[in-house]
């Protein structure tokens, strides 16, 4: 991807699982990432917080009642369901590093596992639909490549190439 940046990890279609392996670095980002999201998702909802906004996203933006009436009646299944994915996710992952063979319903909840935490840094590290991730990763590294914009961006990377190799072995390619 950018310079100085390795990404080793991708999943890949074995028969009726999709498998991929992780070392111990990757293990660890990806408990950390996910683990934010959980802590994001269990405490009490800041609206004003754009990362929480998008995961509990109104979808009656003009009229104010009918949202926080929505709300009230489905953030909890919401949260569950987000912390129950981020779980499952956590409970497959080796520590330390290892193979991770799941089948399609433990891959789909991967999927949204994963989403989630793309959508929650991206929005942290401003990373939009538009940004070249690649160059920004380059100018990061030319700029200081001990920073943690580096750092961010490359786990944001990471993510990003997890997620679209899932779907890819998901469809089987």
């Amino acid at each position: 991807m950018g310079d100085g940046v390795a990404i080793l990890t991708g999943f890949h279609r074995r028969r009726s699982a999709c498998v991929a392996s992780f070392d111990a670095i990757e293990s660890e980002v990806l408990r950390d990432v996910l683990s934010q999201v959980m802590e994001l998702v269990t405490d009490d909802l800041d609206r004003a917080d754009p990362v929480v906004a998008r995961l509990f996203p109104d979808f009656y933006p003009d009229d104010a009642e009918a949202s926080t009436d929505l709300h009230r009646y489905t953030d909890d299944d919401l949260k569950a369901a987000k912390l129950d994915q981020a779980g499952t996710v956590l409970d497959l992952l080796p520590r330390g590093g290892g193979t991770v063979r799941l089948d399609e319903e433990q891959a789909a909840t991967w999927l949204r596992a994963l989403t989630d935490a793309r959508l929650a840094l991206g929005l942290r590290i401003d990373v939009r639909d538009d940004t070249d991730l690649e160059a920004e990763i380059d100018d990061a590294v030319l700029a200081d490549p001990t920073s943690p914009r580096v750092q961010q961006l490359s786990v944001y990377a990471f993510l990003t190439l997890l997620q679209a190799s899932l779907v890819e072995a998901l469809a089987g390619y």
